[in-house]
């Protein structure tokens, strides 16, 4: 309980109050989990040192502290210089050695400053040999202090006129941040220098290599309002992008490079062509140019229809037959092992709706080229369904078997979805747990009804992994790892799973590349011939399927296989991801 407080007048500190405060807590049966909560934060020493700093800055606002001098850093000169035209005692040295430290440079500098209140950077004088032919009120003159950063602004030759015109404003650049320059304004000197016979890339190379001041001459345009309104959209990136490669960007400096996967936030899509755009995770705040979605699907269109841009890969099985994926009836699997060089038929029937397997004439009018997916931040509520772990995985992954150990160290987390066959059952296999064992007609009716998300055929026997048999799994709250081909994405990548997709691939490198019979981290026996395909394998799924996987597993050795996908599958359930919007607007 808290027994009654002491008086506490108006001058004692904050400090001292919670120390009273902290004093008056005693022990309580029934309240003693919150007393011992109260009693921890009000001893917390970080809670104290700030107690102690607002007291202190109440203290000096209370005296309204004046400086005694106004600079520090000569007296300290003064005194320095002093101290070397005479013999030097013990104390003396040290003191001089002080004077001269960096450090305390730095701080009387600081406190000179303070003392001065020279808080705003030193321009240079107004012109004054301003044009005769211009109205006083149509020229504005326009002084902006950056640093090493870009200008913040891009321009463009007006081809009616000739004139040099601001094309666009970056979000947070030096030019955004000022508040002077506008998209439209005419731009007439650099620096007391006449730009307007000048080519634009010339200009933005004056203004990108001006350090300091820069001071410009403007005929302001008319605009009647500012439109600029920040966007909040976010995009997933579905290709890599390097400004310095691209001809067309109109100022190469201005460009934001990125990766595959790098989730970027469009603040503006004002220009039809060019959008502006902040990585997240980067710590510029100013905003640079990525080419907007038409403009991209656009130039890419017409690449194709020359020649020189591939058609975008269609989503089909990589050209391998399905190696290293384990099947309950082969003695490989019930050991655990991958047997090099086993090449067994396991893929989606071609007969399937919309033939996905087929190749596909390109044709540039038609083509879906993987430019941006609209994204947003998700995270599963109480209550809510888990997302589904969607596996896949290259030659020589085994993500069966990583699969099974997961399920078998957590049980009542993770479950498997129980696949479809119409062989015979075994004398040790049990209903619905290792199969649903089904007839060849009941099968090709599930076939029929769109049942399976994906199927094959092995050793004459029908398999294949149900939609019906993942809810199940899903509706007992449990996480639910499927194990698919890749090109199941199609079926799978909606709101109703919002699969989490992980690309598992092994670790290949050429100290790997030894001959048969030496010893290997993958395994003991496999050849170069194995080693080459398995990394064909891998680029060939990383080029189909790249742009939808959530994260790239590297598979070095089964033991820390295991710890990492442990690892992101815990950081899925209780962290926010990264989803496609429509997956939480649906």
């Amino acid at each position: 309980m808290i027994e009654a407080m002491p008086i506490v007048s108006a001058s004692t500190g904050l400090h001292e109050t919670l120390a009273l405060l902290t004093s008056q807590l005693h022990s309580d049966a029934n309240h003693k989990e919150d007393l011992v909560f109260l009693k921890d934060v009000f001893s917390e020493k970080s809670l104290g040192y700030l107690m102690k700093i607002h007291d202190k800055l109440k203290q000096y606002e209370k005296h309204s502290p004046t400086p005694v001098l106004h600079s520090a850093t000569c007296l300290a000169e003064d005194l320095a210089e002093e101290l070397q035209n005479g013999p030097l005692e013990d104390d003396e040295r040290e003191l001089l050695l002080l004077l001269s430290t960096p450090h305390l440079k730095a701080v009387l500098s600081a406190h000179d400053t303070v003392a001065q209140k020279n808080f705003d950077p030193v321009l240079p004088p107004l012109p004054e040999d301003l044009d005769n032919d211009l109205e006083e009120e149509s020229v504005k003159i326009v002084r902006l202090v950056k640093n090493k950063e870009p200008l913040g602004a891009t321009i463009r030759r007006d081809e009616a006129t000739g004139a040099v015109i601001v094309a666009r404003i970056m979000r947070g650049g030096a030019a955004d941040r000022s508040g002077l320059v506008r998209v439209g304004d005419e731009l007439r000197e650099v620096n007391g220098n006449l730009i307007t016979h000048k080519r634009p890339d010339e200009i933005s190379q004056i203004l990108s290599q001006s350090q300091g001041s820069i001071t410009l001459k403007i005929i302001p345009a008319v605009v009647e309002e500012d439109k600029m309104k920040e966007s909040r959209v976010y995009l997933r990136a579905l290709f890599d992008y390097t400004p310095y490669e691209d001809k067309a960007t109109p100022c190469q400096e201005a460009g934001l490079p990125f990766k595959r996967g790098d989730i970027l936030q469009v603040v503006s899509q004002e220009d039809a062509t060019w959008w502006q755009a902040k990585r997240i995770g980067d710590c510029n705040l100013r905003a640079a140019l990525i080419p907007s979605t038409q403009f991209q699907e656009r130039r890419l269109r017409y690449r194709m229809k020359m020649g020189s841009f591939p058609a975008p890969m269609s989503p089909k099985a990589p050209a391998y037959d399905r190696a290293g994926r384990e099947d309950c009836d082969s003695e490989g699997a019930l050991n655990g092992k991958d047997i090099a060089g086993l090449r067994r038929t396991f893929r989606l029937s071609k007969d399937r709706q919309g033939s996905p397997g087929e190749p596909q004439t390109p044709d540039a009018n038609h083509t879906e080229f993987l430019i941006y997916e609209e994204v947003t931040q998700y995270l599963p509520r109480p209550g809510e369904r888990p997302r589904l772990i969607v596996l896949i995985g290259s030659l020589g992954a085994r993500i069966t078997e990583l699969k099974q150990k997961v399920i078998a160290e957590y049980p009542r987390r993770y479950g498997l979805a129980v696949p479809h066959t119409t062989r015979a059952r075994k004398c040790n296999e049990r209903e619905g747990v290792e199969y649903h064992f089904i007839t060849k007609a009941a099968f090709e009716t599930y076939i029929q009804s769109g049942k399976f998300i994906e199927y094959g055929e092995y050793k004459d026997n029908l398999y294949g992994t149900s939609l019906e048999s993942i809810h199940k799994i899903l509706d007992q709250n449990k996480v639910c790892l499927v194990d698919v081909q890749p090109e199941a994405l199609k079926t799978l990548r909606n709101a109703e799973f919002k699969p989490y997709v992980v690309y598992v691939r092994p670790h290949i490198d050429d100290s790997q590349r030894k001959p048969l019979g030496s010893s290997s981290s993958l395994s003991s026996g496999i050849t170069e011939d194995d080693l080459q395909e398995m990394k064909q394998s891998a680029e060939q799924m990383d080029k189909c399927y790249g742009p939808w996987v959530d994260y790239v597993l590297v598979k070095e050795d089964p033991v820390s296989a295991l710890a990492e996908l442990q690892v992101v599958l815990e950081r899925v359930q209780i962290e926010c991801q990264w989803v496609p919007v429509s997956w939480v607007r649906s």
